[in-house]
């Protein structure tokens, strides 16, 4: 049984992330972690990023929902720096894997950038699904110089088309119809 963390946020390519999540990596038995990070920016307005955060995840469960077999947990925090957040959320869980949307404010191109040693630490697979019709030109994320214990993929969806071959069809006919088939038998000999 594996657990899969998959971040929500209100951009589509996180929809595209827990979709190619849901097709490519969860298997039955696997568990599914729907994790959001909300601001802690005022006291007033907790609730309300709280209860915004909740409604947002309860929308990506209704994509889980088409799939059989899936079990789905949801995880709404706050936190200040959401990468650090997300880190510690992926550790305690105790995760195999976690999948991002990737898209110009991710948190992985903020983190890495400043060389956070939170998100670095992670003991899980990391895979960073890039929609290339929203940022074709963005740059990749890149470690330099530093040894990670994070297994970081980067994985671009792009549409996959397969020609339409029409069905060859059979030089003769197979049994046309059942009841033309005569059976005959040969005539005893005494």
């Amino acid at each position: 049984m594996e657990k899969i963390v998959v971040v929500v946020e209100e951009v589509e390519v996180a929809i595209t992330a827990l979709k190619w999540a849901l097709h490519n990596i969860l298997r039955c038995g696997d568990v599914l972690t729907l994790l959001h990070v909300y601001p802690s920016k005022s006291k007033k307005k907790l609730r309300r990023f709280r209860l915004k955060g909740f409604q947002l995840a309860l929308s990506f469960t209704e994509i889980c929902t088409a799939f059989p077999n899936t079990k789905t947990e949801i995880v709404v925090t706050e936190g200040d720096e959401e990468g650090r957040r997300i880190a510690a959320v992926v550790r305690e869980i105790g995760a195999s894997t976690l999948v991002v949307g990737l898209h110009d404010r991710s948190f992985l191109y903020r983190d890495l950038s400043l060389q956070n040693n939170s998100i670095r630490h992670l003991n899980c697979k990391v895979l960073a699904i890039k929609d290339p019709t929203t940022s074709p030109t963005s740059s990749t994320i890149s470690i330099e110089g530093h040894s990670t214990m994070m297994d970081l993929s980067q994985i671009e969806i792009s549409e996959l088309s397969v020609p339409q071959i029409p069905p060859k069809k059979a030089p003769y006919q197979i049994c046309p119809d059942p009841n033309a088939i005569i059976w005959r038998s040969r005539p005893t000999r005494k």
